[in-house]
């Protein structure tokens, strides 16, 4: 901490951005620069939501992500430095009032009905890693890894490394996992160049097999999204025997075990091999239904390439998502998806508080001539499926080679 009669020293952001890597990871809150290279590896949240904005001014992903208690545990890792050319835009003010007066009023600790309705529509995993929603912290991880790991087969481990990625990354393709589907999807024909993926660490190669695939997208999509819940499955097991660092892993595997003990034995109870796989088919459709939701709140909104960027968090969240036009009656069935908007700018907010705040959230979008994009649900199908068809269409120009319409090109390609 710095001394009180001492003269404050600074640097500059071009010198704060040369900080950006494991081992030499700094960043700055309202100013003040804090290394976090040693923390990084204990961050609750992971190490990625770190390292994707490491170099910078994080103050808004900060305040989105972190309780007000947060703030008194910064000073230990204060290095004495200040932000030289630190400033807030408009958008930022207003944002950090917004979630100020909603902290006031309670709102993020209002959870009403919502975790009863959230177990009957099988949304209390994806609530329960965004927030506390039992009386305390170890009860709270006890539900995470029941409706995660025991009851749907999914390590809560991956599912949070992979969605704060998301979160953090919204809509980036290179740093965002949940736009990178290869081989199977792509939404941008930047996809073709066969980008590197920060999350996977490794190179997305759009070989043969990816282009005849990609250019049958638009047919694919609902058929594959049937039995998309395959790769979770996978992708939970690779993070558990791998090298990398999971909290609690022996809890996690063992809530594995327990899905892969009662599902198969819940299954054998049928009288024959034909009703089984009906069983299985239709169990994995019913979940179909929630990979297709998440689909639709990105797939057709604006995506870049590239690390996010700190300073305009409430520009990219709102950017790269869509919301469902829905009736209130309905939201049990759109789990809070249907505010994918208010839900990236406030994750920590119980979703039975999204449809309050939206008003607010629609009247900071109108003030700063910003998007608040927002469809019918049959309409954000239609979004979706319209932009898988352009670029397979674009990867089917690869396989019998035209010759360029720029125009078209500069017209249909998002960011």
């Amino acid at each position: 901490m710095a001394e009180p009669n001492k003269p404050k020293r600074y640097i500059t952001s071009s010198e704060l951005k040369t900080h950006n890597k494991p081992g030499d990871l700094w960043i700055s809150i309202q100013g003040k620069v804090y290394d976090v290279s040693d923390w990084s590896k204990s961050h609750p949240g992971g190490s990625l939501p770190l390292l994707s904005l490491a170099g910078q001014d994080v103050t808004d992903a900060f305040v989105a992500y972190h309780p007000a208690t947060a703030w008194s545990h910064l000073d230990q890792f204060f290095n004495g430095l200040y932000l030289q050319d630190y400033a807030v835009s408009e958008v930022s003010k207003d944002y950090r009032r917004l979630v100020a007066e909603f902290s006031k009023m309670g709102l993020f600790d209002k959870k009403g009905h919502g975790v009863f309705l959230s177990f009957c529509s099988g949304w209390l995993g994806h609530d329960s890693g965004h927030y506390k929603i039992m009386p305390t912290k170890g009860l709270n991880r006890f539900v995470q890894i029941l409706t995660g790991n025991c009851l749907a087969g999914i390590s809560i481990a991956w599912w949070k490394r992979n969605h704060n990625a998301h979160h953090i990354s919204c809509n980036s393709l290179d740093f965002d996992p949940d736009l990178q589907h290869m081989p199977f999807f792509v939404v941008s024909s930047k996809f073709f160049n066969s980008l590197t993926s920060c999350f996977y660490e490794r190179k997305m190669n759009f070989d043969a097999v990816s282009r005849f695939l990609v250019s049958y997208q638009h047919w694919t999509f609902y058929p594959v999204m049937c039995i998309a819940r395959l790769n979770l499955f996978a992708q939970s097991i690779i993070l558990l025997l791998s090298k990398r660092k999971v909290p609690s892993r022996g809890q996690e595997i063992l809530g594995l075990l327990v899905y892969w003990i009662w599902y198969p034995l819940l299954v054998s109870c049928l009288p024959n091999w034909g009703e089984r796989m009906m069983f299985i088919l239709a169990s994995f459709a019913v979940t179909g239904i929630q990979h297709v939701q998440f689909c639709l709140n990105h797939f057709s909104s604006t995506i870049y390439l590239g690390p996010p960027t700190g300073n305009d968090w409430f520009q990219n969240q709102t950017s790269g998502t869509l919301n469902i036009e829905c009736a209130s009656w309905m939201d049990w069935f759109h789990g809070g998806l249907q505010f994918q908007i208010e839900h990236h700018l406030f994750p920590r907010l119980p979703r039975c508080q999204l449809r309050t705040i939206s008003p607010f959230v629609v009247e900071l979008c109108k003030k700063h001539n910003l998007p608040y994009n927002i469809a019918p649900f049959w309409k954000a199908n239609v979004l979706t499926v319209m932009t898988l068809r352009n670029a397979a269409l674009q990867a089917r120009d690869l396989t019998n080679p035209v010759p360029k319409n720029l125009v078209w090109e500069a017209v249909n390609t998002h960011g």
